[in-house]
């Protein structure tokens, strides 16, 4: 159930499966709710770069969904009008979670943030990415 105009866990399930870039790459929205999203995605070598971490552009993908999801749990439908990211390590693991939180959201502009995660075999998680995202409301829930 929706409360407010915010989007619900079982809407960003749907939002997620109806696209097809994210189906591709295997996103799963794991949680979301109250201004939090979390996506996880399993490795596959198909997404490598040369060197063999996880590609930039996936973590960028990773990073910005995070970001909108988590804004669309308080603003309802989002586009991105800005993204920054910093990469601050290899991105290798057997599995990688984003998890975005907004920042503040406001009528007209959006603001989020998220954390990458590559998990180990062993299950540890370590900080590869961190990204952050201006975004602003459509108007659509």
């Amino acid at each position: 159930m929706t409360t407010g105009v915010g989007f619900d866990l079982e809407q960003l399930v749907a939002t997620n499966s109806s696209a097809a870039f994210n189906r591709m790459a295997g996103f799963e929205v794991v949680a979301a709710g109250d201004g939090h999203a979390e996506i996880r995605m399993t490795w596959r070598d198909d997404f490598t770069q040369y060197a063999g971490h996880l590609h930039a552009g996936m973590i960028a993908a990773l990073l910005d969904t995070a970001c909108g999801f988590a804004a669309a749990t308080e603003s309802g439908a989002v586009t991105a009008s800005h993204f920054s990211m910093n990469c601050l390590r290899p991105a290798i693991g057997r599995h990688f979670i984003a998890k975005g939180t907004t920042v503040r959201a406001g009528r007209r502009q959006v603001f989020a943030k998220a954390e990458l995660f590559a998990e180990s075999e062993q299950g540890d998680l370590s900080l590869v990415a961190t990204g952050e995202t201006l975004l602003i409301p459509t108007g659509g829930a």
